[in-house]
């Protein structure tokens, strides 16, 4: 029996109210707009469906892949053999138990994470109200930008591992660096809830921060176009897109995939663009830096195999 079927058999036994979807396309949940279909494709509701479904597909060889909103991922034109967890459903969001924290679902989106923060006139997340992923997403690769990241603000992370099960870990203990985290280094261990420390604030100058920071995004990112983001990591002492500029590499284009000509630093869908489109493009860009800087371009988006 092949892992798809037992996986149908053992979800309509133990979990009849999971939503689960054969050979969904994936271009449907990546901000890529680029994916062939996944063999399964899950929609848990609860941390208890997700707990149970991630646990029964590794045992069944179902090689799960635990996605948010899919705005950092580069998935193949052929789709993917496995079950893919779409988290989005776990959504709560509620003030925690201790003055100025938040308790947060891995599927609540950055975007109404800092909205919610800024309700309560708490301030330490407004650098996350224009990061499109969510808490999964942004604890996993320690999200940040302009002078802001989640190790600021994180307390601690509820998280599955398996074969030992639910356990919590500290901020320190979630090793948050640059773009990586415990969750980086340790792809099995899955995400479930976070605690975020904050401070109090005034509501009107939160809310004036994070306009300020939208209206930056919308003048330097093309964020009219489908993309994931930063394409590649920054590099010691340089900025990718700038040195991706300074190459004269803007609106190099292979097939549908073009380097912005807005922003060097992402790789963009001008329509139609497959997989192998981006992939060749990297490869382009990364070898025109090297010759060009003696610079060694490391791709920041998560390539999924």
């Amino acid at each position: 029996m092949d892992w798809y079927q037992e996986l149908d058999k053992w979800t309509e036994a133990y979990l009849p109210d999971l939503e689960v979807r054969a050979e969904e396309p994936m271009a449907r949940h990546t901000s890529f707009r680029i994916g062939g279909p996944a063999r399964r494709m899950a929609f848990p509701v609860s941390a208890e469906q997700l707990v149970l479904l991630y646990e029964f597909a590794r045992e069944c060889g179902a090689r799960p892949l635990v996605i948010g909103n899919g705005t950092n991922l580069l998935v193949p034109d052929e789709g993917l053999d496995r079950l893919v967890i779409d988290t989005t459903g776990l959504g709560t969001l509620e003030a925690g138990a201790e003055p100025e924290t938040i308790t947060a679902g891995c599927g609540v989106s950055l975007a109404r994470l800092a909205s919610f923060a800024c309700q309560q006139g708490w301030t330490g997340l407004e650098f996350a109200h224009g990061i499109p992923g969510t808490v999964g997403g942004g604890l996993t690769m320690n999200a940040g930008a302009y002078g802001g990241e989640m190790r600021q603000v994180v307390r601690e992370v509820r998280v599955l591992v398996p074969e030992e099960g639910i356990r919590t870990f500290s901020g320190e203990e979630m090793a948050f660096g640059y773009r990586r985290s415990l969750l980086t280094q340790n792809p099995e261990i899955v995400a479930l809830s976070a605690v975020f420390a904050l401070t109090p604030g005034d509501q009107a100058a939160i809310r004036q921060r994070m306009q300020e920071l939208m209206q930056k995004r919308k003048e330097s990112q093309p964020l009219e176009w489908p993309s994931a983001g930063s394409t590649f990591k920054r590099p010691e002492g340089y900025f990718a897109g700038t040195l991706i500029d300074q190459c004269g590499l803007k609106g190099l284009t292979v097939g549908g995939a073009q380097v912005s000509e807005k922003h060097a630093g992402f790789v963009i869908n001008r329509g139609g663009a497959t997989c192998a489109d981006v992939l060749a493009l990297i490869e382009e860009v990364q070898k025109r830096v090297w010759e060009a800087r003696g610079v060694r371009l490391e791709p920041e988006i998560r390539i999924i195999r």
